[in-house]
């Protein structure tokens, strides 16, 4: 009789009903189960234990729409299906989902029990979704604003919004996610979306919606899941966690006369970006090559190889579109590679007639990347600055702009991709893409506006994010705004400055103050590059990259949910830059817990506001806070990465009583060798409990042998009386210098801003348990 009603539950699960006599103890294991509506069927599909897809029977099993990732792949997820009452029961470890046919309602718990989302289907099969839930639960995502929005807007949503790629800077995504747990993600482009206090209506307006994931978890967790559903962001070279000077109007002669400017100054720098100087803009005999008039020694290598010796990257700018009487602009008429939408029009820097590529044409994609932009790649172009791609009006055109140039080079060499797009639609960042937030104005108001910009960005999930520092439009900044941009630009994804036709952005452009004030915050950037890098490598892997929203760290604060004001740097550090004209005081809400002041070592008590001293003459200073239980490596100031090869890492080390983690990273910083494996990967915790600090290096993975010899840490707190590892004693030596110089393991006491300091040094890449006891403690 139980195998019958087990049966019989089985059928019915198939068929969407009911099964008579069937009880709670008559449970089956399956990943799917069938929802028969009125107007049709959809099929519930449990891809991982916290994503569930609902996709209308009939539909085409791939991906409508470039937000998910054709490639994607789910392990097999055990759940079990009971029967209880009118309603089907599907549950995982994580979740229970509830199926009542009668109501057509899908309900979503957590699980505890506790209620995240209750699905009404009866309009689905038609492609409307429509969603509630709890009363006031914050919503995030769906979009941002773009350059020119008047308003500078917060981060919540509501009302009516089109989740579009846009224009100028706009970020966007059919996906809405809350802080309460629950994310949804359409399959949709665009996507339209009403929210109220208690529900998410979904539907978009040329195709019907006819694939919705549900997904549940934390922030992170909810990020997880939209990476697993639309695909990883490849890491970008090393070399792009620096700083980018980016200018319109130069040549060979002065672009190498500012290079070797920044490196006399000792002002960190790794990259180059030309505007259209670069290129043999307009001219009849391929215009994907180098302007050999403002760039000789560009097609032979030269340049590339005097770049090279400077520890130089060069990256230039490209266009959607192409001179119609041009080799590329004839073999685009022969072939129809024309956007429809695109009519022959003059362009404005050349005057002569050009019209846009179609990138959603796969054989324009593969013809993109030709012979003479391989050459232009193999003599020292090695990133792409994509221009004015928004100006189509279709959504994918940025994305597969920027497609064709990663397939294009990773089909030629193993040197990783990097580009700077000015829009975004979520299912970009599988082509290595930035954004950058469009051709903004200079000034105070503007760089303060792009708080909210950037923090809508990483919302839905353009994790690569950069601006214009200084601003692009005129008027000149003044020298107080550059040096305050400069901090705020060290402290976001993709470091870079750009100005208009003529405008300079280099730092001793602005005064010696300003100078002084915009390089030290770049040479801090520098100085923070192996922390930087290892969220770069997180963003690969997890899905959440170096920025972060508040409310991400701390979804259960009330007082985090709207903040542009301060965003988290990685776990461990909290930024607020100065972007107030003579700014003397700052007033700073600081989130619960307790904080160190990077700069002066002071202890701040969160959950209540702090008022700072600004310096409004020198600019010298950046608010900025270490998270207790931080663990941060950092290297001495480089002119540019990996400058020399780093043999030793410092780790300051701030222990709390609950255990906290970082995983340092480090690989090649070129190649795509961290896909196979070839990467290093070392897990580091800590602990302070009863007046013993508990450090852990665990085991490596991964086969990459970096340089790396050894960690200094930097223990913040009482200092040590005894350090042992695995119970045997550490040599102890007179001071941290003594200790640097010894060939092997041991400690040392000093004293730094933060207080009493215990440096212990340990052997990098090796299995360490590390125990330091307070002198208080002993007797």
């Amino acid at each position: 009789m139980r195998a019958r009603l087990l049966a019989l539950a089985l059928l019915a699960a198939i068929a969407g009903t009911p099964a008579a006599g069937t009880e709670s103890q008559s449970a089956v294991t399956t990943d799917r189960l069938s929802l028969a509506l009125a107007q049709g069927k959809l099929e519930l599909r449990w891809l991982a234990s916290g994503i569930v897809q609902l996709r209308v029977t009939g539909a085409d099993a791939a991906p409508a729409t470039p937000v998910i990732d054709a490639q994607a792949s789910f392990a097999a997820v055990t759940a079990t299906l009971e029967q209880q009452g009118d309603e089907q029961v599907l549950r995982s470890d994580q979740l229970t989902l509830r199926w009542n046919p009668r109501r057509a309602q899908l309900r979503m718990e957590d699980h505890d029990g506790r209620l995240l989302l209750t699905a009404d289907l009866a309009h689905a099969a038609d492609g409307r979704w429509s969603l509630r839930h709890a009363k006031g639960d914050p919503q995030y995502g769906i979009g941002g604003l773009n350059a020119f929005d008047a308003a500078t807007g917060d981060l919540l949503r509501e009302g009516k919004q089109v989740a579009t790629a846009g224009n100028q800077g706009h970020t966007g995504a059919p996906l809405v996610w809350s802080t309460a747990g629950y994310g949804v993600l359409a399959d949709a482009e665009p996507a339209r979306f009403d929210l109220s206090d208690t529900t998410i209506g979904i539907h978009a307006e040329h195709e019907p919606v006819r694939t919705l994931y549900l997904l549940a978890g934390s922030p992170a967790e909810l990020f997880a899941g939209v990476r697993q559903l639309s695909g990883a962001a490849p890491m970008f070279p090393k070399w792009a966690m620096g700083f980018t000077n980016s200018q319109w109007g130069i040549d060979q002669k002065e672009a190498l006369a500012l290079v070797d400017t920044y490196r006399a100054k000792h002002i960190p720098i790794d990259n180059f970006t030309f505007d259209f100087d670069w290129k043999a803009w307009g001219q009849d005999n391929g215009e994907f090559r180098w302007n050999t008039d403002k760039f000789p020694d560009g097609p032979d290598g030269a340049l590339k190889q005097a770049m090279d010796r400077r520890g130089m990257h060069m990256t230039g700018i490209m266009k959607p579109r192409v001179h119609v009487d041009t080799v590329e602009g004839r073999e685009a008429t022969e072939h129809g590679y024309w956007l429809a939408q695109s009519k022959p029009a003059p362009d404005y820097f050349s005057h002569k007639t050009v019209r846009d590529i179609d990138f959603d044409n796969p054989a324009a994609r593969a013809w993109f990347f030709n012979e003479a932009l391989r050459h232009s790649y193999d003599t020292g172009i090695v990133g792409w600055w994509n221009d004015e791609a928004d100006d189509s009006g279709v959504d994918s055109q940025f994305l597969n702009m920027q497609r064709a140039l990663y397939d294009g080079q990773r089909a030629h060499g193993a040197q990783r991709v990097w580009s700077v797009n000015r829009n975004f639609y979520l299912g970009s960042q599988r082509y290595a893409y930035g954004v950058w937030s469009g051709d903004i104005q200079s000034g105070f108001a503007s760089m303060a506006a792009q708080r909210q910009r950037m923090l809508a960005a990483f919302d839905v999930g353009a994790m690569h994010w950069g601006m214009d520092g200084g601003g692009f439009k005129a008027p000149r900044p003044s020298d107080e705004n550059y040096a305050r941009w400069i901090q705020f630009g060290a402290f976001t994804p993709m470091f870079r400055v750009h100005g208009d036709f003529g405008q300079k952005r280099q730092p001793w452009a602005y005064g010696p103050v300003a100078e002084k004030a915009a390089t030290d915050a770049i040479r801090l950037r520098y100085a923070l590059i192996p922390y930087i890098y290892a969220y770069e490598y997180r963003n690969h892997v997890h899905g959440v990259g170096l920025v972060r929203p508040l409310q991400f760290e701390y979804p259960n604060d009330p007082a985090q949910r709207d903040r542009i004001d301060a965003w988290m740097f990685g776990q461990y550090l909290l930024v607020s830059p100065v972007v107030e004209q003579g700014q003397t005081r700052k007033q700073l809400a600081l989130p619960k817990g307790r904080w160190i002041g990077y700069a002066d070592g002071k202890v701040y008590e969160g959950g209540k506001d702090v008022t700072l001293p600004v310096d409004a003459t020198g600019w010298s200073d950046i608010p900025l806070f270490i998270r207790e239980g931080a663990i941060i490596p950092q290297q001495a100031s480089m002119d540019y990465v990996d400058e020399k090869p780093l043999t030793t890492l410092d780790v300051n080390v701030f222990p709390a009583h609950d255990q906290t983690h970082f995983d340092y990273y480090d690989d090649d910083g070129n190649t795509y060798g961290y896909e196979q494996g070839d990467y290093f990967l070392q897990s580091l915790s800590v602990k302070r409990q009863d007046g013993v600090v508990t450090f852990d290096a665990g085991a490596p993975s991964g086969s990459y042998q970096p340089a790396l010899r050894h960690y200094v840490l930097a223990f913040h707190g009482d200092v040590a009386g005894t350090v042992n590892n695995d119970g045997h004693a550490l040599p102890r030596f007179d001071g941290v210098e003594a200790l640097r110089d010894a060939p092997g393991e041991g400690w040392a006491r000093g004293k730094d801003r933060y207080g009493e300091v215990t440096y212990v040094k340990i052997t990098a890449g090796a299995d360490r348990h590390v125990q330091l006891t307070s002198t208080a403690d002993q007797p």
